[in-house]
């Protein structure tokens, strides 16, 4: 565990507590919920109390009724329907749902998705023009496209429609698209008040336009709505993998979905959860994000991301489960090819120069590695250095492909635009982006890019740091609090979870290590009259710091720890400061 720069959010105590009188909560939550922007009680109320009647028209998105009236259209006419979707989590689960949502209306559907390593990200023109050879009427694209001017003429030319869904940043020069649904593109009106819509999101919202079309008098037919239902368990999956703010829609369909995954009667998402030894638990957005988006990711990693889209749509119960235990097998496979690249990675790193302090990005680049899992070796890079991190795979002939994740602040879209020159292709947004490369050209890339982040990040969004929502204490830290700081999940993104600073405790007895291999705390603690446990994971290193009796301040996130029956509150610790006296 490194010690981290805490940034403790202004307080109000005087709102916070007016503002816990009429909710009925404590102020400690008041003041949380006051931290996230919300200070009018009916806000308030509508945030612990989410409806999906506050989803908004997905009418309003850019683009949307004019692909939903297409899309109807293809369907009664009988029209071949292609979806072209990614392979990431996001992609995956965005064409799963248009898919099953067109079966549903009737729709002759099929699915697409590249393979990451063979063809890379988005659409390519060689796929668009097979696809329409093979009879395609119409060919709409998810999580990807607005960038691919080219492949979407290569269709108009074949005399095919292109719809694209995406989210993603956008050029200079959109696609000649029949529509383009995306939130965040200018239209005539007021904007969509969701920008933060991913893939999944907005799929979900294009399968319920389409459905509205379908039905009579703007109303989806009932099978339709039954499963748009079931449908915010896949979107909740790509929204929280995808890592879009939790915020507005995004946080409604996250926490109706995270609920409607133990419940689906998807098979595919029955088999991933079995496969993840989650049956008949309650999952949350830590479920999601390290345990069922990362089996979803390795099959696109490791294989061929169209296997998982075969789970997910049209697979019986038996291969779904088939298919399920193979995600196991590449996951488990992703896992160590990416343990050996992280170790390969910060050497390279640590031998350019760029880990130094002076350094204020990291960009390395290998022959071999492999490409489906740079991007996971950049975020790790990211953890560790908190630095904007590109990781590049070299093909023998100097060909690059490379993932790069960022830090807040520094987007990562814009600086690969800013290096563009150097690029054959590029795309993303300000947090995770891709690109490829020419032979030749990774020393003026790794120049430029290095250049640009040295002139953009100020020193001190290279320190890292917490947001610590106010300071407490330990007779206002129980279970009820904890309760109360469930309601404001889902977590993730734009909400994160509640982090509390408790200052001055007293450790009552030395630290003890914990954990197969004794890489954790557990701390015993006093204030006042009030003693409670603690555990901190991966803080052995500490312990010598960590005296009894000595003061000491953590931030912390508190929870329920059941044992024998018995249910009592401790506090997970984030980050500790040691007393100097």
């Amino acid at each position: 565990m490194r010690s981290r720069r805490w940034n403790i959010l202004p307080a109000d105590e005087a709102a916070a507590l007016e503002l816990a009188r009429e909710l009925n909560t404590s102020v400690v939550t008041a003041q949380v919920l006051m931290n996230r922007g919300l200070v009018l009680p009916q806000a308030c109320r509508s945030f612990l109390n989410p409806q999906l009647r506050d989803l908004a028209d997905p009418m309003l998105i850019p683009g949307l009724p004019k692909a939903a009236e297409r899309v109807a259209k293809a369907i009664k006419d009988k029209q071949k329907i292609v979806i072209y979707g990614d392979y990431d989590v996001d992609g995956i689960t965005a064409t799963s749902i248009l898919w099953h949502a067109i079966k549903i209306l009737g729709g002759d559907v099929h699915y697409y998705i590249p393979h990451r390593v063979d063809e890379g990200y988005g659409l390519n023109s060689e796929a668009i023009v097979s696809l329409c050879e093979q009879g395609a009427g119409l060919i709409i694209t998810v999580d990807c496209g607005v960038t691919a001017v080219e492949p979407v003429d290569a269709a108009n030319q074949r005399g095919v429609d292109v719809i694209i869904s995406d989210h993603h940043e956008w050029r200079d020069q959109l696609p000649k698209a029949f529509a383009i649904v995306h939130p965040r593109l200018p239209c005539e009106g007021e904007p969509y008040p969701n920008p933060h819509l991913c893939g999944a999101g907005v799929a979900f919202k294009l399968a319920w336009g389409i459905g509205m079309q379908m039905g009579s008098g703007g109303r989806v037919p009932e099978a339709m709505k039954w499963f748009l239902v079931d449908a915010t368990a896949l979107a909740a999956l790509g929204t929280i993998a995808d890592v879009v703010p939790l915020v507005g829609e995004n946080r409604v369909l996250a926490r109706f979905g995270l609920g409607g995954l133990k419940q689906t009667k998807l098979q595919g998402i029955k088999a991933l959860i079995a496969g993840a030894q989650l049956d008949g638990q309650n999952i949350d957005s830590y479920h999601v994000g390290f345990l069922l988006a990362p089996r979803l990711n390795a099959c696109g990693r490791m294989g061929h991301a169209k296997l998982a889209v075969e789970m997910l749509t049209d697979a019986s119960e038996a291969r779904a489960i088939e298919i399920a235990t193979y995600l196991e097998t590449q996951n488990r496979q992703r896992q160590s090819v990416e343990r050996g690249i992280v170790e390969e990675a910060m050497e390279l790193a640590n031998e350019l120069g760029d880990t130094s302090a002076d350094s204020r990005a990291i960009v390395v680049a290998k022959k071999g590695w492999h490409q489906g899992v740079i991007g996971i070796v950049a975020s790790r890079l990211v953890d560790k250095f908190n630095k904007p991190t590109v990781i590049i795979t070299l093909d023998e002939d100097g060909t690059g492909h490379g993932s790069a994740r960022s830090i807040q602040g520094f987007h990562l879209a814009k600086a690969f635009n800013a290096c563009g020159e150097h690029l054959q292709r590029h795309g993303g947004h300000e947090m995770a982006a891709g690109l490829a490369m020419a032979p030749g050209k990774f020393e003026d890339f790794r120049a430029a890019f290095r250049a640009h982040a040295q002139s953009s990040i100020q020193t001190e969004q290279l320190v890292p740091s917490i947001n610590v929502d106010c300071v407490t204490t330990l007779d206002q830290v129980s279970e009820a609090l904890v309760s109360e700081m469930d309601r404001l999940g889902p977590f993730g993104n734009g909400n994160p979870r509640p982090l509390l600073a408790c200052r001055d405790l007293t450790l009552t007895a030395a630290p003890r290590r914990v954990g197969k291999n004794g890489d954790h705390l557990q701390l015993f603690l006093r204030q006042g009259d009030h003693y409670m446990k603690a555990i901190a994971f991966n803080a052995a290193s500490m312990i010598d710091k960590l005296e009894a009796g000595k003061p000491i301040s953590l931030a912390v996130q508190p929870q329920l720890n059941e044992y024998n029956g018995r249910i009592s509150v401790e506090l997970e610790v984030k980050d500790i400061q040691v007393s100097s006296s």
